[in-house]
């Protein structure tokens, strides 16, 4: 995961020094730093379950190299995924269910409508809470506040500097990352049974994409054991899931998935191939009441 980050800083630099400012360079790169940024995304959702280091002092400074590069501070992950989305998989408390993707009849608007349905959620319900932990938490806060400064200082100083740069190689590739980390959370439980015991989520366990990617395709029993470390998900997988999960929940390729989902299929359909009907789109209910009055919430230490 160090490397990852590296490598991705390592990009930006070299496309920033040595490729001219022409179209030729400038689309292919930022492409390139997209994907990249949104791998330090995945890295980001991961040490936020299991920390990579043991020192706290190199957790916050890891956490604030990670936001710089994946475009939002990392600590922000807890109320919204940690709190929220793990703890209340696709009820009313979790602000990233994707229930809120409002097409049935054409799926591939989700793609659209789905991020900014939900990123606005999101934001108002972390700010909410990191008020609420300014107080009962001030060391966390305090995290996410320079994780913030960091992230937004470095955007302006790379558009400051140059700005054509600094949008290909900093702002586009934060936007994506930031969207595409959203998203995915459709491709992963959308059509699902989040009351069952297995077909609550969508895997993906091809071995390329795992091998970029952390094994974060093994979902399913990510979520029956979040702080389980990123290495172990594929056996436990196999040992729990395979064999007793929904096949259509068990994909060999996300691209072929996506394809076949969104683009050679209009309608939206559930893993067993029954047309979904449009679900309205509640008010989120009030998990920051319950998770701030916890004596002791694991989850919200950096």
């Amino acid at each position: 995961m160090v490397a990852c980050l590296a490598q991705h800083y390592g990009l930006v630099l070299v496309a920033w020094a040595l490729f001219p400012l022409t179209l030729r360079a400038l689309v292919p790169l930022s492409a390139l730093l997209a994907v990249s940024a949104w791998l330090c995304a995945v890295v980001a959702h991961n040490v936020l379950h299991c920390p990579v280091f043991e020192s706290r002092r190199a957790r916050r400074v890891f956490q604030i190299a990670l936001s710089c590069a994946y475009g939002f501070p990392v600590s922000e992950y807890v109320p919204g995924h940690n709190l929220s989305h793990h703890r209340y998989l696709q009820k009313k408390e979790d602000t990233m269910r994707t229930t809120k993707a409002p097409f049935v009849r054409i799926n591939a608007l989700n793609l659209i409508a789905f991020f900014p349905l939900v990123a606005f959620d999101v934001l108002r319900q972390n700010r909410r809470y990191i008020a609420v932990m300014a107080q009962k938490q001030p060391e966390w806060h305090r995290q996410v506040v320079l994780e913030a400064v960091a992230c937004w200082t470095t955007m302006a100083l790379a558009l400051a500097i140059d700005w054509r740069r600094g949008v290909a190689f900093v702002v586009i590739p934060r936007l994506f990352a930031v969207y595409a980390i959203t998203t995915v959370n459709l491709f992963q439980h959308d059509g699902c049974d989040e009351d069952h015991s297995f077909n609550h989520s969508r895997n993906f366990v091809g071995r390329i994409f795992n091998w970029f990617t952390f094994n974060s395709g093994f979902h399913g029993v990510h979520h029956d054991q979040p702080g389980l470390h990123w290495t172990l998900l594929p056996k436990a997988h196999r040992l729990r899931y395979h064999g007793r999960i929904a096949p259509a929940l068990e994909q060999r390729s996300l691209f072929v998935y996506l394809v076949r989902t969104y683009v050679l299929r209009a309608r939206r359909l559930r893993f067993d191939g029954t047309p979904m009907e449009k679900v309205a789109i509640p008010g989120d209910e009030d998990w920051v009441a319950v998770a701030t009055h916890r004596k002791n919430v694991r989850e919200t230490t950096s």
